[in-house]
C-alpha cells in the first residue's frame, strides 16, 4: 500500500501540492486526471523519492520512501518525458534494466516486442513518439516491479495500441497483483481501466472515488405526471439537478435506485425511466455540487 499524509511540495512561490493525502491499495489501478500543472507530475515524482515531501509522509508498505533505495526497489517510474541511452535501442535498454531489475524477464520481453510489433535491434531515435512510449511500456513491464508509475501513459498512442497498453497493465494487475498509478488529463483515458479516480486542481485534491460507487451512485430519472407538479413533489430524493418542460421532468439523483423508484412509482406517474450515466457526467455533476466546473477544472 501506498499512503500519502499531508504532503506539500513548492517551487519557489507556487505551490504545486497543498496537504495532498491519499491511499493506493494493493492490487489496483489509481488514476489521477486534472489540467496541466495541476500536480499529477509532483504526484508522482514524490512517491517514486524523487521529490521530497515538504511536511507530511510518503510512506510504501508501511517504510518511508525518501532516501530509503530497499523500498525504491519495488516500483518502476516512466515518466512523461521519456528517457533512452543515446544510440541505443531496446535490446541495449532491456540490458541496462535487468542491472536494477533482477526479475527482468526475457521471455515477457520478447512476447511484448512481437505483440506490439516493435524491433528491438532498431535504433531508438528512429521510433515517432507513440513507438517511444510503447517501448517504454514493455520494457516496465518487463521488469515485473510490484508498483508500477505511469505518467501521461497514453500520450501519442493511436486507439489500437492504447487498448493493448491497457490490457497488458490489467493482466499484470490481475495476474501479479501489482499495484499500478496512472495520469492523465483526459477521464475518458482512465474511466475503464482504473479501480480508483482522483481529481486533481491547483495542488490539490478536489473529488476522489471509487470507479464502481461513482458509476451507481447516481443516476438520471425522466418522469411524466397528468397534473403540474415540481419539485417538492420529491421531497426525500437526494438531486444534484432537476429540469422541468411542461409535465415531464428530468433529473440527477444520489441515492439506491431500487428505493428512489419505489418512491417515484407511489406517486402514479404516467411514465418513468431511469438511465446510467458516463463517469464523466458524473463527474461533472458531483463537481457542480462541490461548487466547481468540471470544464474549467480539466481545460
Amino acid at each position: 500500500m501506498i499512503k500519502v499524509t499531508n504532503a506539500s511540495k513548492h517551487f519557489g512561490s507556487f505551490t504545486a501540492l497543498n496537504n495532498m493525502n491519499a491511499e493506493i491499495a494493493e492490487g489496483s489501478i489509481y488514476g489521477l486526471i486534472g489540467s496541466n500543472g495541476a500536480g499529477k507530475s509532483t504526484f508522482l515524482r514524490l512517491i517514486t523519492g524523487i521529490y521530497q515531501a515538504e511536511g507530511g509522509s510518503v510512506e510504501i508498505d508501511g517504510e518511508p520512501l525518501w532516501n530509503n533505495p530497499k523500498a525504491k526497489k519495488k516500483f518502476l517510474y516512466v515518466p512523461d518525458e521519456l528517457f533512452f541511452l543515446p544510440g541505443s535501442n531496446m535490446n541495449r535498454m532491456a540490458k541496462m534494466y535487468k542491472t536494477y531489475y533482477p526479475d527482468f524477464d526475457d521471455e515477457r520481453y520478447k512476447i511484448l516486442t512481437e505483440r506490439f510489433g516493435l524491433d528491438p535491434k532498431a535504433g531508438i531515435s528512429t521510433f515517432s513518439k507513440g513507438m517511444k512510449r510503447q517501448a517504454a511500456t514493455i520494457l516496465a513491464l518487463s521488469c515485473k516491479p510490484q508498483y508500477l508509475f505511469f505518467d501521461e501513459t497514453f500520450d501519442g498512442l493511436d486507439p489500437v495500441m492504447r487498448k493493448l497498453v491497457k490490457d497488458e497493465i490489467m493482466e499484470d494487475v490481475k495476474e501479479r497483483k501489482i499495484t499500478v498509478v496512472i495520469t492523465s488529463h483526459s477521464l475518458r483515458e482512465l474511466e475503464d481501466v482504473c479501480d480508483q479516480l482522483t481529481l486533481l486542481h491547483k495542488g490539490g485534491v478536489i473529488f476522489e472515488s471509487d470507479v464502481m460507487n461513482l458509476k451507481t451512485a447516481l443516476f438520471k430519472v425522466q418522469v411524466a405526471f397528468g397534473e403540474d407538479f415540481g419539485q417538492e413533489k420529491f421531497e426525500g430524493i437526494e438531486m444534484l439537478s432537476f429540469k422541468k418542460q411542461g409535465r415531464v421532468a428530468s433529473f440527477i439523483v444520489r441515492g439506491e435506485r431500487e428505493s428512489v423508484i419505489e418512491k417515484i412509482n407511489a406517486m402514479n406517474p404516467l411514465l418513468v425511466d431511469v438511465l446510467h450515466l458516463s463517469l464523466e457526467e458524473v463527474f461533472v455533476y458531483e463537481m457542480e455540487a462541490l461548487g466547481y466546473a468540471f470544464k474549467d477544472v480539466l481545460m
